[in-house]
């Protein structure tokens, strides 16, 4: 059976946690050192998982969390690389936002865990439509 993701919710629920990601930088001060050193990465990643959701509502879920992990990964390694041009677009909000700053190896295992839950979440809404 093929598999027919609705666009609208996905964009929906890219954008609210888009919103979750930013919050979670302005609250940092009111949650726990494990929560802050995560959470912000992970709904990265989730966002990611849902934006290549709304591109490929078709494939599978385990397509679509590979293409995630795959971004979410070369984003980080990406942060390996120290040009001028590309330490200026990190310099900038947005840049920095999307680029990140500096690698770290436990953003991998958060980016893991974003993307666990966007696997979670894809399957709780294809399994709610049958």
């Amino acid at each position: 059976m093929p598999i027919k993701r609705n666009r609208w919710l996905y964009l929906g629920l890219a954008g609210i946690t888009m919103l979750l990601g930013l919050s979670s930088r302005r609250l940092a001060e009111h949650l726990p050192h494990i929560l802050n050193q995560y959470l912000g990465d992970s709904l990265w990643a989730l966002m990611v998982f849902f934006l290549w959701a709304l591109l490929l509502k078709t494939r599978t879920t385990s397509l679509i969390a590979g293409y995630a992990l795959l971004f979410s990964f070369g984003v980080e390694l990406s942060q390996l690389y120290h040009a001028f041009w590309i330490d200026s677009l990190r310099q900038t909000r947005l840049g920095g936002l999307v680029l990140g700053y500096g690698f770290l190896w436990r953003d991998l295992l958060a980016y893991s865990i974003g993307i666990g839950c966007g696997i979670s979440i894809d399957k709780l809404i294809i399994k709610s439509k049958q």
